[in-house]
């Protein structure tokens, strides 16, 4: 096989604090898609993936002390490489973990010193020129939807052409001078025509054996996505630098296409949606739904990542109900109005209380994300999320846990904070932001909002997830009877408290 058709996707080890415990690996999606995408235009991947390659396994970081990696060392995944490789592909997602990506890029481009190095993902696209000049064997950093960019990205490789043409890509010639084509996020226009991901053998059945996946998991999940963006402007969200806002959602005919054959392939228990946005349209919802059960595809149905509450109401609940939807997350984000004003999260709390109570009284189990510490907030607002938690945990929500505000890379709040001089890019920067949340019971966190105590913020954030928690189970008793049935048996989980205590309990027996 002609070599330069060979292009290796790699994905380093998760970076997080020695305690955490919610980091959880999950299979790669992204570079499914851009797996099958590149096949379609006749180039051959191959996927180094260092979290499904070694699920399960950590190892405390020396260059970092106090944080560790999950997945394969460095050396174990360069030694996966193919050694005729003439293009490689690193994902660049977390900003929280670019330290040890680049440290991982370095020794890569030492083993392979005349491929071309390519990377992608939302730290790449919000922090393009700081990631190249501080990473300088990256040769091409691609800037928004990847798939089509990377395929011509390669062909110009190919044909030994000028990157400048191509839209979405950035780099940094030999003189030092910073290229890039455009500022704008670089859209697939139709987004029926992406190739369906394309799954190496093997690799998802390694994640279902070792009970991993995104939000809760059951034994055989499937990662899928419905739409690509989201319509909406939060200011601390990077949706709009990597996606902008415009919201595409597949036909309904290709989606059903999709799952017939996961469940043909794979014998699929469980879809969970990666979306970022995966119901924003009530009258789609509901027709979906109809084609689902009118196709008599019966899976449980999981959607972890958080979703709107103007589309729910006690119809459109009840139709998730009937498909099997098992796990339903929302994201209210504040209790404050005048929080909600201020980060631009068009919600009405009153629609979005109403929607989850409506959910949990049909039977679903449900999560709702709330966030503490925004920059302009008063301690006054941050007790009305605390409350609003509260309440939601008295009135039945499953979960509600609070994360510290984090600044990151892509977002409004962050451009606001670096231009005030409050955020320096360096390597504490990046470490705080995996730090900040990756263990629910951590008081020394960081406040980026001067009218905020950072020990004090930890200090709240503590008790009110643990009051949340002890009303939920003391109010409704039937939880810890379900609870200790999971944990007795280490089966599939109903919570993502669950799911984590599960993983805990797995990697405790491992090391015995």
């Amino acid at each position: 096989m002609d070599r330069s058709n060979k292009v290796a996707l790699v994905r380093g080890p998760i970076l997080s604090k020695k305690d955490a415990v919610n980091n959880e690996a999950t299979p790669s999606l992204a570079f499914a898609y851009i797996s099958g995408h590149l096949q379609k235009h006749g180039y051959n991947p191959i996927i180094v993936d260092a979290i499904g390659e070694g699920l399960n396994r950590t190892w405390p970081s020396k260059k970092y002390p106090g944080f560790k990696c999950q997945g394969l060392k460095f050396k174990e995944i360069i030694d996966r490489i193919p050694s005729d490789i003439n293009i490689i592909g690193f994902s660049a997602m977390f900003s929280g973990e670019w330290p040890i990506l680049r440290d991982l890029i370095i020794q890569t481009r030492s083993s392979f010193p005349n491929v071309l190095i390519v990377i992608g993902g939302e730290h790449a696209t919000a922090l393009t020129e700081y990631s190249l000049r501080d990473c300088p064997a990256i040769d091409i950093c691609i800037r928004g939807e990847g798939e089509q960019i990377l395929v011509d990205v390669l062909n110009v490789h190919n044909q030994n052409g000028s990157y400048d043409k191509v839209e979405g890509a950035a780099y940094i010639d030999e003189n030092g001078e910073y290229h890039q084509k455009t500022y704008k996020p670089v859209r697939m226009n139709n987004i029926n025509a992406i190739p369906w991901p394309l799954w190496p053998k093997g690799y998802l059945e390694k994640f279902w054996e070792a009970g991993k996946s995104f939000g809760i998991s059951s034994k055989r999940d499937m990662p899928f996505m419905i739409s690509r963006g989201c319509p909406f402007k939060c200011t601390f969200c990077s949706n709009k630098l990597m996606w902008g806002v415009r919201y595409n959602l597949r036909d309904i005919d290709d989606i059903i296409d999709e799952i017939k054959h996961y469940v043909q392939i794979y014998n699929i228990s469980s879809i969970q949606l990666y979306d970022l946005t995966a119901i924003t349209k009530r009258n789609w919802t509901i027709k979906f739904c109809e084609r689902l059960i009118a196709e008599d595809i019966q899976l449980d149905w999981s959607f972890p990542s958080g979703t709107r509450s103007e589309a729910l109401d006690k119809e459109a609940l009840s139709y998730l109900k009937k498909i099997g939807c098992k796990y339903l997350v929302y994201a209210p984000e504040s209790g404050s109005v005048q929080t909600l004003k201020k980060i631009k999260k068009q919600i009405n709390l009153n629609d979005i209380t109403n929607s989850a109570i409506e959910a949990k009284r049909q039977g679903l189990i449900i999560r709702t994300n709330l966030i503490i510490g925004f920059p302009g907030e008063t301690w006054r607002d941050v007790f009305r999320t605390i409350l609003y938690g509260i309440k939601l945990a008295i009135k039945g929500v499953d979960e509600v846990p609070i994360f510290i505000f984090s600044p990151y890379p892509g977002t409004e709040l962050f451009d606001e904070l670096q231009r005030e001089g409050k955020i320096v890019l360096n390597e504490n920067y990046f470490l705080s932001l995996t730090s900040l949340n990756s263990s629910y019971f951590n008081i020394n966190v960081i406040s980026h909002n001067p009218k905020l105590n950072a020990k004090k913020l930890g200090i709240t954030r503590v008790f009110a997830i643990l009051l949340n928690y002890l009303l939920g189970y003391l109010i409704y008793p039937k939880r810890i009877f379900r609870t200790f049935r999971k944990l007795q048996n280490l089966e599939s989980a109903s919570t993502v408290f669950e799911h984590r205590i599960i993983d805990l309990l797995k990697s405790m027996l491992a090391t015995k």
